[in-house]
């Protein structure tokens, strides 16, 4: 009897310390809260504009896309390393030619995929001493890389893949869940 209550005793002590140590391992409310989907409020988001928020300590970009810029989109397939976006760089959703659910609305993270840099934004269609006939999109100083306004990677640029759309959803016309995916694919 002394041999199986101390059998127990020395069980629920073992339990009993283990809780504090698993308990340790589990994810603080403020690391929860970092990886939380974000709403992002695009009413006050003119054509042609960008907007940035953090998601998951990233920066995420919307971009409000002219008709401009979505027939350049249409008229620069033939530069881009991935033109119908086949590598698994967003949701199938997103999966399109405008990368979006809506294509005025374009969301990335705004993060280069060769090496981490943060690219700049150069919506304006002109030629640039980096390439002459470029029209416009987002270009990483760090190495060279260039993308389109989809965030779809140009060829033989240093970039291996096109630009990350993140998972997201239309809350209303004018809010964005950043973080939960619009298994729709339409608001």
């Amino acid at each position: 009897m002394l041999v199986a209550a101390s059998g127990v005793a020395g069980g629920i002590a073992t339990v009993a310390a283990g809780v504090p140590f698993v308990a340790s391992m589990l994810p603080s409310e403020r690391a929860k809260a970092a990886g939380a989907p974000v709403e992002a409020d695009i009413s006050k988001l003119a054509p042609g504009e960008r907007m940035t928020v953090e998601w998951r300590g990233k920066p995420v970009w919307i971009v409000h896309r002219t008709d401009e810029m979505l027939k350049i989109i249409k008229n620069g397939a033939d530069k881009v390393a991935d033109p119908e976006s086949k590598k698994v760089m967003q949701p199938k959703y997103a999966t399109n030619e405008a990368r979006a659910i809506k294509d005025k609305y374009l969301v990335l993270v705004g993060i280069c995929t060769h090496l981490g840099c943060s690219p700049v934004e150069k919506f304006a269609a002109q030629a640039e001493a980096f390439a002459a006939d470029w029209k416009g999109g987002f270009y990483c100083p760090c190495h060279g890389s260039l993308f389109d306004l989809a965030g779809r990677v140009y060829k033989n640029k240093p970039a291996p893949d096109n630009l990350i759309v993140p998972p997201h959803k239309y809350l209303s016309d004018t809010v964005i869940l950043i973080g939960e995916d619009n298994d729709k694919g339409a608001a």
